[in-house]
């Protein structure tokens, strides 16, 4: 594991669709990518972020100025791979101080050959994207000329619209097991799906069968679930047309629980729309108000789309809606930065959502009782299913 070197490493472009531009030195794979710039305010967890699978096809910056401290080891990434199209800091450590570290952070990138980038300035970057939204963007080793990156730019394709859980969906089924006594079989649909989902659900006493984000009803239902498990995912919730389909076809069948984009598809399954925020919610520091009591819970974000409440339906009471197939929906958590709806509980059927993430890792950990209420939602529903099967 050799340090950087900040004398034999590459210049580097990062240039945003309005024509502002970024230069700094490369900590990566040699190259040029495009996608869609957006910040993230963790202070920790740079690991965890490169490996999600939501950050498919997004050039991802850090407002923490000081990245790869710790290194990157196998335990903690969340897929098989880092994700990101690209990757921003301001300065890139140049040796990893940790026991745990297995590679840095300039290894882990050129192996993955994922373009990165250090010296820049990303205070005024996250700035400039918090005044005029996420934005597409290119990043190069190979084209330091703005206006040539820029051509690129703006010919290619933005987020909306965009279908990606096909992208990052496992194309085979696969079973997790429990470590602990087998309470149920819970269906996890693979939208994009996190390594740390996976073992808070086997925590829980789940024996988890995944399946690809293609799969149907009747494919999920010939496993008798006691439970549906929807996942996060990037791009457009609103091209996911057969995640959609499966999810309100099963909707008041099986118990069904969303995180993140599958927050975003119960939507859709009941009715609602959604729409792209500005520049999104991304970081491990988010206030959520979880309207049942009044907690606010200190979350992780990774979403640019969100549920529009309003679409659900008539207005019954606060926050309240009368869905066409499925009764009454509330808006369960609200983000107290901007009042986005962060979660859905449907009254009238056994389903719940939220927009963020309750597995976080490294945290916080304020939401991880969701876990333990997608337990309670199964053991409700009766022994007719729980615990039952092979």
């Amino acid at each position: 594991m050799t340090p950087l070197s900040t004398t034999s490493r590459q210049d580097a472009l990062l240039l945003l669709e309005d024509g502002t531009a970024f230069r700094g030195r490369s900590i990566g794979a040699p190259g040029t990518v495009l996608g869609e710039a957006v910040f993230n305010t963790g202070m920790a967890g740079y690991q965890e972020v490169l490996s999600d699978p939501s950050y498919r096809r997004q050039i991802v910056a850090m407002t923490a100025p000081h990245v790869g401290n710790y290194g990157l080891n196998v335990a903690d990434m969340e897929s098989d791979r880092i994700q990101v199209a690209g990757f921003v800091v301001k300065e890139a450590a140049r040796r990893p101080s940790s026991w745990r570290s297995e590679d840095s952070l300039e290894g882990a990138l050129t192996d993955a050959e994922v373009v990165g980038i250090d010296g820049v300035d990303t205070r005024k970057l996250t700035r400039h994207l918090r005044d005029r939204g996420a934005m597409r963007a290119g990043l190069s080793t190979e084209i330091l000329d703005a206006d040539a990156l820029l051509a690129q730019v703006q010919d290619s394709p933005g987020m909306q619209g965009a279908e990606l859980a096909s992208e990052v969906t496992t194309h085979l089924p696969y079973v997790l097991d429990t470590q602990t006594e087998r309470r149920f079989r819970v269906v996890a649909l693979d939208f994009g799906i996190k390594r740390s989902i996976g073992r808070y659900l086997t925590e829980q006493g789940a024996q988890v069968h995944v399946l690809p984000s293609s799969a149907t009803a009747d494919e999920v239902l010939a496993l008798e679930p006691d439970g549906v498990f929807l996942s996060n995912g990037p791009g457009d919730p609103a091209t996911v047309a057969q995640g959609i389909a499966t999810t309100r076809t099963l909707l008041g069948q099986v118990p069904v629980f969303g995180i993140c984009l599958g927050s975003q598809l119960l939507g859709h399954a009941l009715g609602a729309q959604t729409y792209k925020l500005t520049f999104g919610h991304r970081g491990v520091n988010q206030p959520v108000l979880r309207r049942s009591d009044g907690a606010v819970e200190i979350t992780s974000h990774n979403h640019g789309f969100a549920v529009q409440a309003t679409s659900l339906g008539e207005q019954s009471a606060e926050l309240t809606f009368d869905t066409a197939e499925h009764g009454r929906v509330e808006v369960s958590h609200l983000n107290l930065n901007d009042d986005v709806c962060e979660g859905l509980t449907c009254l009238e059927v056994p389903a719940f959502s939220v927009q963020y993430h309750p597995e976080a890792a490294p945290g916080p950990s304020d939401a991880r009782y969701l876990f333990e209420r997608f337990s309670d939602l199964m053991l409700a529903q009766g022994p007719a299913l729980v615990g039952g099967g092979a």
